[in-house]
């Protein structure tokens, strides 16, 4: 029997502790469940803080995939990865050491308690859309009908807010389990 499979789009960030080996650990975590298979994996972007008060500089990346999980289930399989590597359940909006974010499940639009999809905030986030634009640039967002590179030159034109590529860090592609 074969398993259907459907693409994701994920973003991953962090501010706390190693940043960089912990989205290499979230998305090593992810392949060794077996959730996920990563099929490509953006650069990483450095950022500031968009919220209220003061945090650190988080790291960003996205990576595309694929999963037989249900929506809400990758939710809960991503949630679990972020327990695992020292994210407080209570953790929004707060320094965390790893956020793993659902931004497109194929073309779905997902509307429920807890759960979101496409991300609502991805289009105003240029810490999103940049990395996004590296591994999915014709990707079309559902609920907007425009590609993710569109929603990128939008963004860039508009507010970048100390978004940087780090030519210096590079994530890679887990093996398979």
């Amino acid at each position: 029997m074969t398993v259907r499979t459907v693409p994701v789009l994920l973003a991953l960030g962090g501010n706390m502790g190693d940043r960089l080996g912990e989205m290499q650990a979230g998305l090593d975590a992810l392949a060794a469940r077996g959730d996920v298979e990563i099929v490509e994996v953006s650069g990483v972007w450095e950022s500031g803080y968009v919220g209220p008060g003061n945090q650190d500089d988080y790291f960003n990346a996205c990576c595309s995939g694929r999963t037989a999980l249900a929506p809400r289930r990758l939710l809960e399989a991503l949630k679990a990865v972020e327990s695992e590597r020292g994210r407080a359940p209570d953790g929004h909006m707060k320094p965390r050491p790893l956020d793993i974010d659902i931004l497109l499940y194929g073309d779905r639009v997902v509307d429920e308690p807890g759960l979101t999809i496409p991300h609502p905030r991805m289009a105003l986030r240029a810490f999103v859309l940049e990395p996004l634009n590296e591994v999915a640039a014709q990707a079309v967002v559902p609920d907007s009908n425009e590609t993710v590179r569109t929603l990128c030159e939008k963004i860039r034109g508009a507010e970048c807010r100390d978004v940087r590529r780090r030519d210096d860090c590079v994530l890679q592609i887990p093996e398979r389990h």
